[in-house]
């Protein structure tokens, strides 16, 4: 395919989510594994600091205290990528460490520089929530990769949910990037969760014969999907899940776990600052319910652009 096609989907700069806790080691493995195949430029390990209210005359006492609070937390966090990460030679290392609201700092620094791709953690054990996780990836201008404690990262196999959609385009591209770059070893199961209508029976069919005239529906539409993609020889396997308790994303866990997968790849909704708050019903949901599976939700970079003032004020 063209030039933009790669361009749209590069991972040259990263910011890493990190809050001082036993889940950084694995954001950080992640961090390396993704810079390794992408010659990732540029990595911000970030921490952010809660508002800390500090009185004045405390500040006035000890004029040096937040600046030492910062120095102490950027070396925190270089103990631990000097420890895990692997070929920083290669890759330019930053540490931030901002004040205030996490999600806020966050997607500002994020379009300050210019990133492709924001990683955090997914808490399961540890203490913690998954709140900042939602508002990522509704509000940030480019893709969030949400990484569960305890994770290894690896693509030998992938699933991409899709309904043929553009974003579901999207996802299916960024999965063909990272498996090419990854060597074509991995290998993409594209999986379409289909819905037997209520209303079947008007139509004289049994319920059997309207799900097999939805399956066949689905595959033809997979054709058409595909077509429009270029595949750089990677293995894409479609798979077609009838969808029996109106709940998709129960199939797609499912599914995630019956091919033993490495990672789900699902594209974000919202394109423009009217849609940037939806990223879909789906994937919203895998957000709350999926703490085992690497997740990442593209939003290929400059899709929200210019909408940072807005979503800043929410």
């Amino acid at each position: 395919m063209n030039l933009s096609f790669d361009n749209m989907y590069q991972i040259k700069k990263i910011i890493v989510c990190l809050d001082l806790s036993d889940l950084d080691q694995t954001l950080v493995n992640f961090a390396s594994f993704i810079a390794n195949i992408n010659q990732t430029k540029k990595i911000y390990f970030t921490n952010v600091i809660r508002n800390l209210n500090i009185p004045k005359d405390i500040l006035e006492e000890f004029p040096n205290l937040v600046s030492q609070m910062v120095e102490e937390r950027q070396n925190q966090m270089k103990a631990i990528v000097d420890r895990v990460f692997v070929n920083k030679q290669k890759t330019e290392l930053a540490y931030v460490v901002k004040e205030g609201n996490l999600s806020k700092k966050i997607l500002k620094l994020a379009q300050e520089k210019s990133v492709d791709m924001i990683i955090v953690g997914r808490k399961v054990q540890l203490p913690g929530t998954g709140v900042v996780s939602h508002r990522l990836a509704r509000r940030a201008s480019c893709s969030l990769l949400i990484v569960p404690e305890g994770s290894k990262p690896s693509v030998d196999t992938l699933l991409v949910p899709s309904d043929f959609s553009d974003y579901s385009k999207d996802a299916m591209e960024e999965a063909i990037m990272i498996a090419e770059k990854y060597g074509s070893k991995s290998k993409i199961v594209c999986q379409n969760v289909f819905t037997i209508p209520t209303g079947y029976h008007f139509t004289g069919k049994s319920y059997e014969e309207f799900a097999s005239i939805m399956k066949l529906h689905a595959e033809i539409n997979y054709k058409k999907f595909i077509r429009k993609i270029d595949t750089k020889n990677i293995q894409i396997k479609p798979v077609y899940t009838r969808d029996e308790d109106e709940d998709p994303v129960e199939d797609i866990l499912s599914m995630a776990d019956e091919i033993k997968a490495d990672g789900i790849i699902i594209g974000a909704k919202g394109r423009t600052a009217a849609t940037a708050l939806f990223i879909g019903s789906m994937a919203e949901r895998l957000i709350q319910l999926n703490d085992r599976f690497p997740m990442l939700v593209t939003r290929p970079k400059g899709k929200n652009a210019g909408i940072l003032d807005y979503i800043l004020e929410i």
